[in-house]
């Protein structure tokens, strides 16, 4: 959950984002080696229209006479910022697949059920219109997405027919747990920000774009963890008084035998999500015998965003490894 690149004004100076920035791995969207762009200018679709918001689905790839294997990207941001702008080059460096970025409506606006139904329709959209629109193979599908996009990732597990791989970065399967419910010690050692002027930062915008209005929606993002607030403002449920309601939105919870074959990346020193969302669903998915690998990343930090070059090609190769194999 990373800030993005933008000339910040108002109340936050430029110097103090940044400042912001690295304390929450936002480095990941300022190093070129691990989010440059995927080679090659994507085809936009619109593949959801509300009353007040259109869903854009970026393509990458696509090759109209083969039907090639397809990777639905989810972006990161705590569903109150980000863009779909931007997948990660890691995801397809020798251009086997077909990559799909998808925007999805953002907390506060858009409360938590209503964001898994655009992450159900994207994925519906991808499995039924992408053979005919950009010549994907719908028995080849896999999901990703980094930190909320990866929570998503594990959400998409749940989807029927199942997606025939995941691949969660920095993800997590329970929203419920004190580093979302409670005040984060991490985060109060940042410029405090108000209630007033979190809602004033998100606006009225059904997405976000990069750039200074995402830097801005961030705002809202450390409000939320300063105060422990992020269930209550992203599903206006309160874990604490209604546990049983998140039950469905809890990937952790729902492991099945059926569930998707998985791979799990998660630095032990990441201070946004905690190492132990991972390995909760590691072992969850073992307790299933559900075929899975956990890349763990000894003193990795959010969405290996801080972490050398070399760790990062060697992790992300490993995973995309995995999801090859899980796609043949």
């Amino acid at each position: 959950m990373h800030p993005t690149r933008a000339q910040i004004s108002g109340s936050m100076d430029r110097r103090e984002f940044l400042r912001l920035a690295a304390g929450a791995g936002a480095s990941l969207l300022f190093s070129p080696d691990l989010f440059a762009e995927l080679p090659g200018l994507p085809k936009t679709y619109t593949y959801k229209k509300t009353e007040t918001c259109e869903l854009k689905a970026d393509v990458y790839g696509a090759a109209a006479r083969n039907k090639k294997p397809v990777i639905l990207w989810i972006h990161g941001g705590a569903l109150i910022f980000g863009s779909r702008a931007a997948p990660p080059q890691w995801l397809d460096p020798q251009g086997h697949y077909v990559v799909v970025s998808i925007d999805y409506r953002l907390a506060p606006k858009t409360k938590l059920p209503e964001i898994i139904e655009d992450l159900q329709d994207a994925y519906r959209w991808v499995y039924q219109r992408g053979p005919e629109l950009f010549g994907i193979d719908p028995d080849r599908v896999a999901v990703a997405g980094e930190s909320a996009g990866g929570y998503l990732t594990l959400m998409s597990g749940l989807e029927e027919p199942r997606p025939k791989v995941l691949l969660a970065l920095s993800g997590y399967g329970d929203i419920t747990m004190p580093w979302y419910t409670r005040p984060s010690p991490f985060y109060r050692q940042k410029t405090l920000v108000s209630k007033e002027e979190a809602y004033r930062s998100v606006g009225e915008a059904c997405v976000s774009t990069l750039g200074e209005e995402d830097a801005q929606r961030y705002r809202f993002y450390l409000y939320c963890r300063q105060n422990g607030t992020w269930p209550k403002e992203v599903a206006s449920h309160d874990p604490e008084v209604d546990p049983r309601w998140f039950d469905p939105y809890c990937p952790v919870r729902n492991v099945s035998a059926k569930y998707p074959p998985t791979l799990l990346i998660h630095g032990t020193a990441d201070t946004d999500v905690p190492f132990e969302e991972s390995a909760n669903m590691d072992k969850k998915l073992s307790e299933y015998k559900v075929k899975h690998e956990f890349l763990t990343v000894p003193g990795g930090s959010h969405c290996l965003g801080d972490d050398s070059p070399s760790v990062k090609a060697t992790t992300f190769g490993k995973a995309m490894d995995f999801v090859k194999t899980q796609m043949s």
